[in-house]
């Protein structure tokens, strides 16, 4: 199985995840956020389809997406409504954290083995959303188990532990 192969299963793997989950929680900004990440993951899928087709293949990263969550959770946090979340739902963000880990991880291998200069430059600007879905993840998780104090204390402090 070929990079591409694999990689676009890990992304079709990873969205259906999302939108599973995003389909279990009863909160409208947890969702929005995973089926924010779950068209992430397929926008990596289609690149790198192209990627594998040898068709001119473009990747914007996307940068609206921490402003997005940040606004979510603080539009949660000002309602003050309580989080309804079962520990099953935590146990979902904890391994989904664990599979971007991987995934990131994944990426920036590939991208050292790719000898084509734009493919591999692709190849880090995916790594580097995947990082932001950890980031987004770990938010998530502190947001969950301690809401009260997550947003003062947070500013997405995690961006420097992947």
């Amino acid at each position: 199985m070929d990079i591409y192969t694999y990689a676009m299963q890990m992304e079709k793997d990873g969205r259906k995840y999302y939108l599973d989950m995003a389909q279990k929680t009863d909160n409208p900004g947890i969702k929005g956020i995973l089926k924010m990440m779950a068209d992430a993951e397929a926008k990596h899928y289609n690149v790198l389809l192209a990627m594998q087709r040898n068709e001119k293949a473009e990747f914007e990263t996307d940068t609206e997406i921490f402003t997005e969550a940040k606004n979510v959770f603080t539009k949660m946090r000002e309602e003050g409504k309580e989080l309804d979340v079962e520990s099953s739902q935590v146990e979902f963000y904890k391994q989904a954290l664990a599979i971007e880990k991987e995934s990131h991880k994944f990426y920036l291998e590939k991208a050292e083995e790719e000898q084509d200069q734009q493919k591999k430059e692709i190849i880090l600007k995916i790594a580097s959303e995947e990082k932001d879905h950890c980031i987004l993840l770990s938010n998530i998780i502190d947001f969950i188990s301690r809401p009260d104090s997550w947003l003062e204390d947070a500013e997405w402090h995690h961006s420097d532990e992947y």
